[in-house]
């Protein structure tokens, strides 16, 4: 088997991030950039993508599978069936750190979609926008740029600095 007949990394590194959040007692959110397959609230989607929380507490029937996030969540109030293609999730990281990963933005995007022209992740938050528009995988990391050895744990910002989006290689 060859890396082109191989599966999407993306649905198991969603897994595998969403574990993480939840393990260290951090709330999960994920970035979707919104199309016609996307099922979600319309009236919250801002410039073509929407942000949700996908915490245990949030949601209900939360299923992270190979082709689909599917729940249910209270939007105002009134709960709403959500179903996302796994290749339409743009980013998932935590919201009190906004450590996670960022994932190239989808090809099948309509030519005329804002969204797809965005160089960023306009729906994720200042502390998370990317650095580079690369389409490679992103990890967010803080933004402090200062060199340290593989072997140690990298610098912690300090004074509340705010994380910023690193390429992994």
């Amino acid at each position: 088997m060859n890396a082109l007949d191989s599966s999407s990394t993306r649905p198991y590194l969603i897994r595998a991030l969403y574990e993480w959040c939840t393990d260290n007692g951090l709330t999960p959110y994920v970035a979707v950039l919104v199309d016609e397959s996307v099922q979600v609230p319309r009236e919250y989607v801002k410039n073509g993508e929407i942000v949700l929380n996908i915490s245990f507490d949030a949601t209900s029937s939360l299923k992270l599978g190979n082709d689909f996030i599917e729940f249910k969540a209270r939007f105002a109030g009134t709960a709403r069936e959500i179903m996302v293609p796994v290749s339409r999730v743009i980013a998932i990281y935590a919201r009190e750190n906004g450590q996670g990963m960022a994932f190239p933005v989808p090809v099948s995007a309509p030519a005329g979609d804002e969204a797809s022209k965005a160089p960023g992740l306009s729906s994720v938050p200042d502390a998370t926008r990317p650095v580079e528009t690369d389409p490679k995988v992103v990890q967010i990391a803080p933004a402090d740029d200062a060199p340290h050895d593989g072997d140690s744990e990298p610098p912690r910002p300090s004074g509340g600095g705010r994380p910023s989006l690193k390429r992994v290689k």
